[in-house]
This record gives C-alpha cells, sequence and structure tokens, in this order.
C-alpha cells in the first residue's frame, strides 16, 4: 500500500514539525560577576541544586543550560576563592549575580576553579586557548609570541615583527595554510592571501582570549583552515570597561605603548544601550640581524673556494654558469692555474634591509544594544574600524622589506549572542614602499656592470695578468711527446694540484684582485660600496621605483593596493528534537591591483576573484549529555574552480563528569591563492608565474644545462614538459582524544591523528629558450617557477600530549609533548616541505597573588621549550637545517591593586641562546623587557 500525501497531510505534518520546535525546554542564563572588581567570572559553576544539570561560564562570563524543571528553578553558584550563592531563577529573563569573596583562605583547589570550561573539554577538535588572565602573565615579549608554548603549535620568528603560527606540518614562513581570525574577521592581507602575524592585528590589552583550532576545519571555518585556525576574540565594551595603558621597554632599543579606553551608556529606563572602544598601540625596536654568511645548502662551493661562494644572507653573489672554470682548470691547469670558479661580490641583508622596525594599530568600536530590556540577550549592532601600519622584515621566498605599509579593516556586524550574525567586513591594503632587496642586489650588481661583462673582465685579468705571476713561481707546465708520430700532451696534475695548495694565500689574493678589476674597470660606474653617497642615491631609486618593467632599469617596489570583500551569514536553531541547528552561507571577493609589479594585472587588466560557500551542521546530545554527536557539511566554489565538499563528523562520550573521549574526522580545502593563479614576478634568476591555465614548452633545468654542454637537441626533447592548471589542495583527517581531571588538580589532554593529503600545491621550475635552427644558439632564455599540484598522496601522523596541575590556589604546573610525522617518501619536488621537527616539549610554572614574606600580590611564570632540529626547505637560497635548540622565557610581576598597577619584569631566551628558527632567518637572541600597566576596570 502507498502511503500519498496530500496537501493536507504535508499541512498536519509541517503543524507536528513546528510544534516540535516551537515546545522547548526552559532555558536557565546570565552572567556571573566579581562582587569586589565587577570583572566578569570564568569557569564558575552554576547548578540546579541536587542535581549535576548546570554548566561553566564562558570568557564573558556567561553561561546557558536547558531544564525540564519549571520555574522557579533554585540554582548554586560557586567559583573558587569566592561564597557559594543560591539563587533562585524566577523566568526565562537573563540574570546577572555578583558574588563575594570568601573570608577564608582556601588550600585546597578544586578543578571547577580552573581556566578550561565544559565547552573546550567538549570540543569534537583539538583546541588550546589563552584566557586573558594568561594574556596578562605571558612570558614571552608579547602574547602572541607565548602561544608558541601550546601543545601541538609550531612558532616561527623571521623577524621582530613577523612572527608565525603554525600546526601539524607543513610549516612555512608564508603561513597559507592556516587561517587566523579576529572576532569572526578574518586577518589575512588581500595581496599575499594570509596573515601577517600579529603584526596587523589586535593590542594586547583588548585581547579578550586566543583560541587556536589544531587540524584541518574547513567544515568549521572555510576554505584555507587548512592545517588549524588561531582565532582572537577581543574585549566587548559592554563586559569589559575601563581605562588602560601600557608602556614597556628593553633591549634592541624596544619601546612599546598601548592604550584601551572603553565605556557605555544607559537609556532612560537604566539599561545599557550603547558601549565604545578605542585602542591604539605603538612599537619600535632594531630587529635582528640575518647575517649568515655559510654556504647556500646544498651548492658545490664552499668557505675552500677561493673565488667566493654563494652566501645565505649576501645577495648577488649566486653561483652563474659562465662563471664556472673549475671543469676547464682540472683538464688545462696550464691555461687557468688556481681560477676554478668565482663569484660576484653580492650585498650584505644589513646593507639593504631597513632594521629599524615600528608597528602602529589603532581601533575603534561601537556596539548598539537594539533592545536594551533584554541585556546581553539584546541584538547587538557592531561598527568597528582598524587600522595597522609598520615596517618590518617578512621572509617568503626571498626576504622582504615591508616598509611603510598600510592595513585598513572596517566591519559592520548585526548578532545575537549564539543565536545568529550577518557580518560584512572590507580589508584594503597599500604597500607603501615595500621592496624586494634580494632583487635589488641583483640590480645594484647589474646597474654598475652587467654580468654578461663583469665574468669576461675576471676571466680576462687573471689570462693576462695572474698566469703569468704562476709560471714565475714555476707552475707546472705540460710538455709535449710524440708517440706513434702523434703528439700528446703529459702533464703532472698532481704536481699542480700541491702547487695550488702551497701558494693558496697567494691565489686568495689574485682573487681578490680579479674582483676589484672586474668591479672597476671598463665601466662608468664602478661597484657602488655600501655607506658611500652614490650607493644611496642608486639604491633609493632602485628601491623607490615600480617593479613594472622586466629589464636593468627597472625598480624592486612593490605597488599593492589590493582588496578583500567578504559578507557572512549564520543562524542557530534551536529545535527540540536536537541540540542545535546550523546553516550559513559567505561570499567574497577578492581585488588585487599591484599595476604589474607582483601580478599580470598590466595594461589596464583588472583581476578579480570571488568565491561563496554554504554550509550547515547538527549537534545532538543523547543519554543526559553522556554522548555527543556533531556533523557538519560545506560546499565551496571559487570562480575559476568546481564545487568542492568540506564534510566533518565527531563523537564525543562523556561516561562520567571528568572524562572524555571524542572520535573525529575531518576536512579541509585550499583554493590556490592569488599568487598560485596570478602571479608574474620577477625576482632575478627566475620569473614566479602564477598558473591557471598550465603552461606548456617548458624545459627541465637539467635537461636544458646537458643541452648547453653538448648542443645535442635529444636533451632537449627527452626533458621537455607540461604543468597543468592548478587545482584546489584536499586533506582528510581522522582523530581521537582523549580529556581527563585527576584527583581535582589536574587536567589532562591528549589526541592522535592521521591525515590524508592530495594535490598539494607546489612548484614547478622550468627553462624557455628559442633555439635557432641553424646553429642551435638558445636564444631569449628564461626561467620559470610555476605554481603546480602533485599528482601523489601523502601522508601524515601525530601524537599530543598536555597536562595542567592546579595547586596551592594560584599555582600551577603545565607540560606538553608533540610527535609529528611524515609518512610518506616521495621524491617529488612538487611536494610542500614538512618544515617541521618531530619531537618537541614544553615545561612551565607559574603564580599568582603570591606572597613573598609581608609582601603580597607577586606572580610570576617561567617556561623551558625544546626544539629538535629539521630541514627546512623554502626556496632554493633559504633552504637548510634547523639545528636543535632549547630556550628560557620568564617573568615577575608585582600588582598593587589599589592604584590598578601591574609591573613586570621578563625575557623571552632568559639565556640568551642565539638560534635560528627559519632558514636565512637571523639567530634569535635575548629579548629582555620592564612594563609597567595601569588597568582600571569599571565596576559594572
Amino acid at each position: 500500500m502507498k502511503l500519498k500525501l496530500t496537501n493536507q497531510n504535508w499541512l498536519v505534518l509541517l503543524l507536528l514539525f513546528f510544534s516540535q520546535i516551537i515546545m522547548a525546554q526552559n532555558v536557565v542564563k546570565g552572567k556571573i560577576i566579581d562582587g569586589t572588581t565587577g570583572d566578569v567570572l570564568v569557569g564558575a559553576t552554576v547548578v540546579i541544586k541536587g542535581t549535576t544539570t548546570g554548566a561553566q561560564t564562558d570568557f564573558d562570563g556567561l553561561f546557558e543550560f536547558k531544564t525540564d524543571q519549571s520555574y522557579p528553578i533554585a540554582v548554586s553558584i560557586s567559583f573558587v576563592g569566592f561564597e557559594t550563592l543560591d539563587y533562585q531563577v524566577l523566568d526565562a529573563k537573563p540574570i546577572s549575580v555578583k558574588l563575594g569573596e570568601q573570608s577564608l583562605t582556601i588550600d585546597v583547589v578544586e578543578i571547577k576553579g580552573q581556566r578550561i570550561s565544559d565547552k573546550q573539554k567538549a570540543s569534537p577538535l583539538s583546541v588550546e586557548s589563552m584566557d586573558k588572565l594568561a594574556i596578562k602573565q605571558a612570558a614571552s615579549l608579547s602574547f602572541y609570541e607565548s602561544m608558541g608554548t601550546l601543545k601541538g603549535v609550531d612558532m616561527t620568528t623571521a623577524s621582530i615583527g613577523f612572527t608565525i603560527i603554525n600546526t601539524r606540518g607543513f610549516n612555512s614562513t608564508s603561513p597559507v595554510r592556516s587561517l587566523q581570525i579576529i572576532d569572526g574577521v578574518d586577518n589575512q592581507s588581500p595581496g599575499l592571501n594570509f596573515s601577517l602575524g600579529n603584526f596587523l592585528g589586535s593590542s594586547e590589552l583588548d585581547v579578550l582570549k586566543a583560541d587556536l583550532i589544531v587540524g584541518a576545519s574547513s567544515a568549521y571555518y572555510g576554505p584555507n583552515a587548512f592545517n588549524g585556525v588561531i582565532s582572537l576574540e577581543t574585549k566587548n565594551p559592554f563586559y569589559q570597561r575601563g581605562l588602560a595603558g601600557q608602556i614597556k621597554t628593553g633591549e634592541r632599543n624596544l619601546l612599546e605603548g598601548s592604550f584601551r579606553y572603553a565605556d557605555a551608556f544607559k537609556n532612560k529606563s537604566g539599561n545599557d544601550w550603547m558601549a565604545f572602544k578605542l585602542n591604539g598601540f605603538y612599537l619600535k625596536a632594531y630587529d635582528w640581524v640575518a647575517d649568515n654568511f655559510t654556504q647556500v645548502y646544498d651548492t658545490d662551493f664552499g668557505t675552500n673556494n677561493l673565488g667566493g661562494y654563494d652566501k645565505v644572507n649576501r645577495y648577488g653573489d649566486e653561483y652563474n654558469v659562465t662563471f664556472d672554470y673549475s671543469e676547464l682548470s682540472e683538464k688545462q691547469p696550464w691555461n687557468y692555474p688556481g681560477l676554478g670558479a668565482f663569484f660576484r661580490k653580492g650585498y650584505k641583508e644589513e646593507d639593504i634591509v631597513d632594521y629599524n622596525t615600528k608597528n602602529i594599530k589603532a581601533n575603534a568600536a561601537v556596539h548598539f544594544r537594539l533592545n536594551p530590556s533584554l541585556q546581553q540577550e539584546s541584538p547587538e549592532l557592531i561598527l568597528s574600524s582598524s587600522f595597522g601600519s609598520g615596517t618590518t622584515v617578512y621572509q617568503g621566498d626571498n626576504r622582504f622589506s615591508l616598509k611603510g605599509i598600510l592595513f585598513f579593516q572596517n566591519r559592520l556586524e548585526l548578532r545575537k549572542r549564539d543565536k545568529y550574525f550577518i557580518r560584512a567586513f572590507a580589508t584594503n591594503e597599500d604597500a607603501g614602499e615595500s621592496y624586494d632587496p634580494y632583487y635589488t642586489s641583483l640590480l645594484l650588481q647589474e646597474r654598475a656592470k652587467e654580468s654578461v661583462k663583469w665574468g669576461p673582465d675576471y676571466e680576462n685579468f687573471w689570462r693576462n695578468n695572474i698566469a703569468p705571476r704562476t709560471r714565475r713561481l714555476d707552475y707546472p707546465q705540460p710538455t709535449v711527446v710524440v708517440e706513434n708520430g702523434q703528439p700528446r700532451i703529459v702533464y703532472d696534475y698532481n704536481a699542480s694540484r700541491s702547487w695550488e695548495t702551497k701558494y693558496r694565500d697567494s691565489l686568495a689574493v689574485w682573487h681578490q684582485l680579479a674582483q676589484n678589476y672586474a668591479n672597476t674597470q671598463n665601466t662608468q660606474t664602478p661597484f657602488y660600496e655600501p655607506g658611500t653617497s652614490r650607493f644611496t642615491q642608486i639604491f633609493d631609486e632602485i628601491r623607490l621605483k615600480k617593479s613594472s618593467k622586466r629589464d636593468i632599469n627597472s625598480g624592486t617596489r612593490f605597488y599593492d593596493k589590493s582588496a578583500l570583500y567578504h559578507v557572512h551569514g549564520e543562524y542557530k536553531f534551536t529545535p527540540k528534537w536536537t541540540d542545535v541547528l546550523t546553516v550559513g552561507a559567505n561570499a567574497r571577493q577578492y581585488r588585487p591591483n599591484s599595476e604589474g609589479t607582483i601580478f599580470y594585472d598590466t595594461a589596464g587588466t583588472k583581476i578579480t576573484n570571488s568565491e561563496i560557500g554554504f554550509y550547515g551542521g547538527i549537534e545532538k546530545s543523547f543519554n543526559e549529555k553522556k554522548w555527543r554527536f556533531s556533523a557538519t557539511m560545506r560546499m565551496d566554489k571559487n570562480q575559476n574552480f568546481d564545487w568542492l565538499m568540506s564534510p566533518a563528523a565527531s563523537i564525543v562520550w562523556q561516561p562520567n563528569k571528568n572524562n572524555f573521549l571524542r572520535l573525529s574526522f575531518s576536512s579541509a580545502i585550499r583554493n590556490p591563492t592569488l599568487s598560485d593563479q596570478y602571479l608574474y614576478l620577477n625576482v632575478g634568476r627566475a620569473i614566479l608565474s602564477g598558473n591557471l591555465k598550465g603552461s606548456d614548452s617548458l624545459y627541465t633545468v637539467e635537461g636544458f644545462r646537458d643541452y648547453l654542454n653538448s648542443y645535442d637537441k635529444k636533451f632537449l626533447t627527452q626533458n621537455r614538459f607540461v604543468v597543468p592548471g592548478v587545482q584546489p589542495e584536499k586533506v582528510k583527517s581522522m582523530e581521537l582524544g582523549y580529556r581527563t581531571t585527576l584527583f581535582e588538580k589536574v587536567y589532562m589532554d591528549a589526541s592522535y591523528y592521521y591525515s590524508f593529503y592530495n594535490d598539494f600545491l607546489g612548484y614547478r621550475i622550468g627553462v624557455t629558450a628559442d633555439i635557432d635552427p641553424t646553429n642551435g644558439f638558445p636564444r631569449n632564455v628564461q626561467a620559470f617557477r610555476y605554481a603546480a599540484n602533485s599528482l601523489n598522496q601523502v601522508t601524515t601522523q601525530g601524537f599530543s600530549i598536555g597536562f595542567n596541575y592546579y595547586f596551592k590556589k594560584y599555582y600551577s604546573l603545565a607540560g606538553n609533548y608533540s610527535w609529528n610525522k611524515l609518512n610518506t617518501k616521495i621524491d617529488d619536488p612538487i611536494i610542500p616541505a614538512f618544515n617541521t621537527p618531530e619531537h618537541k616539549y614544553n615545561i612551565g610554572i607559574s603564580g599568582r597573588d603570591v606572597e613573598i614574606g609581608k609582601l603580597k600580590n607577586f606572580g610570576f611564570n617561567i617556561n623551558y621549550k625544546w626544539i629538535q632540529g629539521f630541514l627546512f626547505e623554502g626556496s632554493p637560497q633559504f633552504t637548510g637545517s634547523v639545528p636543535t635548540y632549547d630556550l628560557v622565557d620568564g617573568q615577575i610581576n608585582y600588582s598593587i591593586p589599589k592604584v590598578n598597577l601591574t609591573f613586570k619584569l621578563g625575557a623571552s631566551n632568559v639565556l640568551n641562546k642565539k638560534q635560528f628558527q627559519t632558514y636565512g632567518g637571523p639567530r634569535i637572541g635575548r629579548m629582555a623587557y620592564f612594563s609597567i600597566l595601569y588597568d582600571f576596570v569599571k565596576k559594572i
């Protein structure tokens, strides 16, 4: 028998469905406040008396839970160090309760006093957090740097102004596989497509908490949440009011100042209806100098080569095949005695980079409650505007000098907490006077004398001036003997090598003479020596001229006035048949504008790139919330690529109050960046190119070299290849995790993951050339580096465990260990480097409100970090080993509550163990500092 559904049947079903949605349980919600300071209490416990039904307050002091009990509902509210309060909830309106401090000191610390919420414990993902107290007590120079102490986090410092966070492998100084959001707003640079750390982020005084969601998270956060999400939440002026100011000074001419002011206004009914906040931040310091003058990794010539070698942080001294006479010096040493391979002088990075780091950040926001009588449950309208500017060194394929970069971000949002939001924002940037120091070095040398002239002059000087000297010093000469009527050269090669060893010091001097001659002779513009007025003049001319021409007269300044526009909406339903049903959608558009200095938007060509996405998710708990199930499905579409799906699902089992076991499946996609699609950037030795439509007629570098040595065309036909157009990369990950509380004092979190990566986005290097059909001579030779996908699947796995031990009321001992492993061993140059230590760990101890004799209100925080060495693979110039290193961060502080002052003395890398965190970057040493914080919290 078939069931036929008429219109009336459908109407009945719909009424039944919506009646189930309307029939909701009673809700208990509100906010818990410190009755003395007016500050919100994080982690306070609210439970129905005589039951275990309840919740803990979040980072805004808010809580909410459902119950079948009818009003009035008797609840018990408790927080360590405060009196337990019994309270009657009369109806569904939010309550606001102030707790008073206990007069009796508590020696036994219960786990409910820790700053880890139930929501975090029950999360299906690995989440690491820093709340405002942890931010205030950070041992490092900044809270952002202190995030490197969290479990599973890789922290890389490329300069004082550029610190990068990454998780679970494939680390990069261009963190395109991590997403950073501030109050839900993507903090990426519109042109670069990744965040510049906190250089253009939020002031420490305004950060309420920092969450790090580890692993593939596209289903929850959209594309680019590939390996993790850094989520910063700033303080809401309705809840965190008052005036705060901080000044900090320290080593390397550090000077930092910041302030925050926030307040709210009441309407005639006595309800808060509008609040505002103002933030300002300024920093200046002298950056670490990148002065690694060892030979570039995996190159043939090093310090023993008298003609020089390619140094890591000297640019313009790179290997040139036309300067290499080493093979001829081996075969015909009497013609080229001791010449070998020689290199141009180049320029030290410190000669051409501005190390005077500056950073300015400002923010203003106005919040309106559209229905003030509902207090925190009122819909809220937010208008926010942020500005960032500064000068620092950014490391990507090269080391880049970001000089006077400007960053603007404006946001308009309508939201109701835990119900819905619609958010729109626009991000605009201006690269200012930013330039490429590496390419600048090449042009400085070429302007003085082109390499096609410099190399022959060096070689001619050697043959005409040095070779005769060697003969006068009895350099072994060949003899000719006749055998069977044929002449044959007889030569004692061992004798020549012995001679060169004996006169090594003289050869070194002669190479210097040859270089000086090549730098100064047969040119109207000798080598530009740093520190001279003529150097400064030509240097400024090159770095200030836009990099629009692809010749010797080009400049190296980036013109970048790109923009990003984004709108995002979400709504959460709470039908009776499930806990939460979430639906959302977003759309964004990139508008790159580089006038041909970065992208191929030349001759009036305009580039736009658009994306849209839709998602839906469900959360359901069973068996008195002992089982929690969630599933999410997301669909995304970039205008140049097909629709992509990002599913995720998880189940969390809570067998008792203190234990959480979770199993999750997650996935992520990463659309090719604007650079992967549209880049066209000349960096001297090669042109870095996007690859949206594919490229052909390319020769491998090795095959082309073989052709130059033989002029045999078989090396061209056998080594020709095609690079298909780029496609999005994808990852799927399985994770098993366990969180528990032991002995009411120890919180532990452990997790294991296994991930599968496909269509990795990397690069293919090839050469284009026109071959003369008559003589086979190559013309218009150009090396390209094209964005490309790998055809191989890669798997990784890892394990991490962390613990927090709370004792003696305000003391905490913390530690964590992480293991990450690249399983797949594939010799594929496209696959991005793993760039991650296999083993690392942190151990830290902290205390607050410590008494020393009769003195009170002391605090401290000490952290020890150990990182195993690993191979960092970046561009050819910046690939090499990062040795194992360890460091200690520490701080002590003293507070005077009556005048709202806190004095803090601390240092990052206290023992000044200088070490590389990224190859090609500087050795990072100690940064000691002293700060004074004034923090007046206005009572609500």
